[in-house]
């Protein structure tokens, strides 16, 4: 758990410095009271402070709410109140901060929805990862909620966290997103209309409940008033969780955080977007900001690399995390994300031009059952757009000279035994069975022979590599250790 941090006044993270952990009484003192709101009212909040979804799409908490409203009364059926406390992403952690440290934000937003929906029950979705969950039990033993409250535990992986998995999961099914897009607020926990939000929105929702629209907007922008809570990783001297008003400037959060100079800094998540160091320079904390210098907020997740590093080495092992991540139910995900994955080893072996990611990117855009691979395609192609001249280094075959330092937050430890294949060509008959074995990363070339990159072969491709070598009739192709 990183530690935590603030610039200007804190909000969520009031009481951290004097308390630690906020318990029920500790939760009083700092934040005071807050009464439950009709329908009307929560909505007229929502909407005066502009409070849109903490989790990275953004998507305005009123609308939500609203669209929950006109379905509960359609068809006449009570709501659901889900809190996405999930935080599948590894590079981030806000979330479970809040979780360990103020549990008792989160239930007051949540009680506040479920008050205002009349709900029938509020479920939170946590991950198995251990982090997070005795806080928020503790908490729940500690008050009364306005209905019953349960929490539900998915594992923690990265497609875990999309709001239609979380709902599959609460309903017994599979932890992957639905094969059709559908909305929560229609359809969701049980076949009922469900308000389904971030850990943080819910926070933020009792926060502006205690001040008020004004005294809320009071930091801030006009666009984007209140705080915002950043994850900052990657080669940061001090990491940190930091809370700090939207508008201000990223160099200020990064000399905070002690990030040395460095090629490019990681706006939004594995799903945002890289941004030059220039760009960082220039960049404020808001979605606004940022989009100014192409980059995006999404789950306010700041990774900033050093000088020390291969800019491209990084973003090709997330973009093979985030190929092993997929749900694997459709065809941009199971094929597309595993072949993009492959471009981009292509390309930082030098082995491939630039084109050849852009194809296998836009092969997958605007195809999946969900976002997941439009995210992944757009942080590779953003990686090759910020790191253009260490990709023109690696095309020429000089390289950057740098290694990996793998600073990117990816779970697990580095690779052990790092492996890739090798072909010796005097025995290669071009039979083709290798590539039909494990097609996702050994390609048949125009002669028909087999094709793959110098890199290590990915861990999740590994056992298909395997067989590969076993079936080869020519014992032609090898697996060694990589240098």
């Amino acid at each position: 758990m990183p530690p935590v941090a603030c610039v200007g006044e804190p909000r969520l993270t009031a009481g951290f410095a004097e308390y630690g952990r906020l318990d029920l009484p500790a939760h009083e003192e700092v934040h005071g009271p807050v009464g439950p709101m009709e329908p009307a009212t929560l909505l007229r909040l929502a909407e005066g402070v502009q409070l849109k979804g903490k989790g990275g799409a953004g998507f305005p908490f009123a609308r939500k709410l609203r669209a929950v409203l006109e379905s509960c009364e359609r068809r006449d059926l009570p709501a659901v109140v889900v809190v996405n406390a999930t935080e599948g992403e590894p590079a981030s952690w806000k979330d479970k901060v809040l979780l360990t440290r103020a549990p008792h934000l989160i239930l007051d937003g949540a009680a506040l929805a479920a008050y205002a929906l009349d709900a029938d029950e509020i479920v939170v979705g946590v991950a198995d990862d251990g982090v997070g969950r005795a806080s928020l039990t503790e908490a729940l033993e500690e008050r009364r909620m306005p209905v019953p409250t349960s929490i539900v535990t998915v594992p923690h992986r990265f497609i875990s966290g999309e709001g239609g998995a979380l709902v599959n999961g609460i309903n017994g099914l599979p932890h992957i997103p639905p094969g059709t897009k559908r909305r929560s607020s229609d359809s969701g926990v049980g076949g009922l209309p469900t308000l389904l939000s971030n850990a943080e929105t819910y926070a933020q929702l009792a926060v502006a409940a205690r001040l008020g629209p004004y005294e809320y907007a009071a930091l801030g922008t006009d666009d984007e008033p209140g705080t915002v809570l950043l994850t900052v990783t990657g080669a940061a001297g001090r990491p940190a969780v930091v809370e700090c008003a939207a508008g201000t400037a990223l160099r200020e959060i990064l000399d905070l955080c002690e990030v040395p100079d460095g090629p490019g800094v990681l706006t939004g998540g594995y799903h945002g977007r890289w941004i030059t160091r220039e760009a960082a320079d220039r960049a404020e904390i808001s979605r606004k900001g940022l989009a100014a210098v192409g980059g995006t907020l999404g789950a306010g997740i700041v990774v900033p690399l050093g000088a020390d590093t291969c800019p491209l080495g990084e973003a090709a092992q997330v973009v093979r995390y985030l190929a092993g991540e997929s749900a694997g139910q459709c065809g941009p995900c199971r094929m597309g994300l595993p072949d993009l994955a492959r471009a981009v080893d292509l390309a930082v072996a030098g082995s491939a031009p630039v084109e050849v990611v852009r194809a296998a990117a836009g092969d997958v855009k605007g195809r999946g059952a969900c976002s997941h691979p439009d995210g992944t395609a757009r942080f590779a192609l953003s990686a090759m757009e910020v790191f253009a001249e260490d990709l023109r280094l690696h095309t020429t075959g000089e390289g950057c000279g740098r290694r990996v330092r793998a600073v990117m937050g990816l779970p697990g430890a580095p690779d052990a035994d790092p492996q890739r294949l090798t072909l010796d060509w005097s025995r290669c008959d071009g039979h083709g069975l290798c590539a039909h074995v494990v097609p996702d990363f050994i390609r048949l070339d125009g002669n028909g022979y087999p094709a793959f990159p110098p890199t290590p072969v990915p861990t999740w491709l590994r056992d298909g590599a395997r067989k590969a070598v076993k079936v080869c009739p020519e014992l032609a192709l090898r697996l060694t250790p990589a240098p």
